[in-house]
């Protein structure tokens, strides 16, 4: 993984060049880097209807804790935004925020996060909306244990992880970059073909329009959770960390999986080719 120093120096043109380990996260949006090169495989048929699900649940829990007017609702106009980018159909969208109305047939789903060890000590978050949680506790609970960590209780590894805003634009690292200093951003890296670009939440709709303000392609922005720090494990035991979230992810009622491990530019090249 290539990680651009440009964002903290303020250097204008090309970048760094390192290449260190970046933390894995992943979401169902298609915003981390993992998600990135799984998309842009694509996806099956099956597992765009699962996102389909996952983004639809989103977008009702948003509609119905902020209101259904995405003008004055910045969780649902994202949420929506990212359906759109997985090309969900309007009609989708629109029966998810007539559900949080109670226009339409509703379950009440519920947000929960669930707290654990990967191997390997990692920490895991995992960010659920269920409509029944002792279902969702069992399912989480019995892939961790398969994959050899345990399911912790709350507040054991949360405070190891912060929210970031992060936004995901195409084009060349030093220009992104430089457009992302002038803009406030916090940080800048690239994998898979993008360029992400980190920001405080609060800050997220005003970076991304300063972005497109100076040209930038923003493909998506999402307020999302990010490892404060990272840590190190063997490579067997990375890859046995990225089953256990691709089978969380796999998951209908888990919307986002963080872990705060590293990845190592040798192990990224063979996990994405």
């Amino acid at each position: 993984m290539v990680r651009c120093c440009c964002a903290r120096v303020g250097a204008t043109t090309g970048c760094c060049g390192s290449a260190e380990p970046l933390a894995y996260t992943q979401n169902m949006s298609g915003h981390s880097k993992w998600s990135t090169i799984k998309r842009a495989k694509g996806a099956t048929d099956a597992k765009r209807a699962a996102q389909f699900t996952k983004v639809s649940r989103e977008i009702t829990i948003a509609a119905r804790i902020g209101g259904p007017d995405p003008a004055s609702n910045p969780r649902l106009r994202l949420a929506m935004e990212k359906g759109r980018s997985l090309n969900m159909p309007n009609d989708n969208i629109k029966r998810a925020i007539d559900r949080a109305s109670g226009l339409g047939q509703s379950e009440a789903y519920e947000e929960i996060t669930y707290e654990g060890y990967g191997p390997g000590g990692v920490a895991v978050l995992v960010e659920a909306a269920t409509d029944n949680r002792n279902r969702t506790a069992s399912e989480v609970r019995s892939l961790f244990t398969k994959a050899g960590g345990s399911l912790a209780s709350s507040g054991a590894v949360a405070w190891q992880f912060g929210a970031r805003g992060i936004i995901e634009c195409g084009g060349a690292l030093s220009t992104v970059g430089e457009a992302a200093i002038e803009a406030g951003a916090d940080d800048v890296d690239e994998a898979g073909g993008s360029v992400f670009v980190y920001v405080d939440p609060a800050a997220l709709d005003g970076v991304r329009a300063a972005l497109e303000g100076a040209g930038v392609s923003v493909k998506s922005a999402e307020a999302s959770i990010v490892a404060k720090s990272t840590i190190e494990v063997s490579a067997d035991d990375a890859r046995k960390n990225m089953r256990l979230i691709d089978a969380l992810e796999e998951l209908d009622d888990v919307q986002r999986v963080t872990a705060n491990f590293e990845l190592s530019p040798e192990l990224y090249a063979e996990l994405t080719r």
